[in-house]
């Protein structure tokens, strides 16, 4: 019987190549360096830090699934001391995320007049709803986009003649930022996601970065966890908010995770080395959300 099974065990794997059972990965975990690392070791470094700087690419499903997947996890690890701050959500819509994760207004209610993301549903919206569930906080971090719109158009000064009330909703004035960073540097003269440079749209970027960082400070408590989701170039190079959040407290202790697309998600491109603490690569051929 078995000199019969191990005869048939041999015919299937010369039928079927090794090859044919090749997987094709979603996703590869890499450390700032390029070396490759496991999961494991990425939760275990956000579990230790004060806050967490999750750098996503808006569209991928991936980033997506890995949020959700991390939050988890560091809830298990640390209960209720966690809290959740995304770009996503605009500081004045604050009041409105916490009638909803109060119970005090329905879904529909929340959800109509919220100014969500058109992906909020597939992307989003499972965060909001841990939350809920874990009666955890979420703060909504970002500038709203009219003021920031602004900003691109007339420049930082325009902020100076909104009200107290208005005012409440951005960081503190006057903006001051470092405009030789790359981050700003490259908008300024071109070189951004943009296409094209000016110092208005550096400004807009910035108060973006300043805003969503005054808010996690803000709201961050002594012994809690924030983890905050972005757009990935919000925080990449260790700059952007990163640069806010240093610049205000010297030792808080932050780990940054960046998104980025490749052809061949093996081997780490030499321009994605050094981008964040954990680099996920996924391919360049994986479907988007929107």
């Amino acid at each position: 019987m078995n000199i019969k099974l191990n005869w048939l065990a041999f015919v299937f794997l010369i039928t079927f190549p090794l090859s044919a059972f090749a997987q094709k990965p979603a996703y590869k975990l890499f450390r700032e360096n390029g070396k490759k690392v496991k999961y494991e070791k990425m939760v275990e470094a956000a579990s230790g830090a004060d806050v967490v700087l999750f750098g996503e690419l808006h569209n991928n499903p991936i980033t997506h699934w890995l949020q959700i997947e991390l939050t988890e996890e560091l809830y298990e690890k640390g209960g209720k001391e966690l809290v959740l701050g995304a770009e996503m959500f605009e500081a004045d819509n604050q009041l409105i995320m916490d009638e909803y994760l109060a119970g005090l207004i329905s879904e529909k209610k929340f959800e109509e007049e919220a100014r969500l993301w058109k992906n909020y549903k597939t992307d989003y919206k499972p965060l909001v709803v841990f939350a809920k569930e874990h009666d955890l906080k979420f703060v909504a971090t970002n500038i709203p986009r009219r003021y920031a719109n602004s900003v691109y158009k007339r420049g930082l000064s325009v902020l100076d003649s909104l009200s107290e009330d208005a005012q409440a909703y951005i960081a503190p004035l006057p903006l001051e930022y470092d405009t030789s960073l790359n981050c700003y540097n490259q908008l300024i003269h071109g070189g951004g996601p943009q296409g094209h440079g000016s110092i208005n749209l550096a400004d807009a970027q910035a108060i973006k970065d300043a805003t969503m960082s005054h808010f996690i400070l803000s709201n961050r408590e002594p012994g809690k966890l924030f983890i905050h989701y972005h757009g990935a170039y919000h925080s990449d190079d260790f700059e952007s908010m990163n640069w806010f959040l240093n610049r205000a407290i010297p030792e808080l202790k932050i780990v940054t995770i960046s998104t980025v697309s490749q052809d061949d998600v093996d081997v780490l491109n030499e321009e994605s080395k050094g981008k964040a603490d954990y680099v996920i690569c996924v391919p360049s051929t994986m479907t988007t959300t929107y």
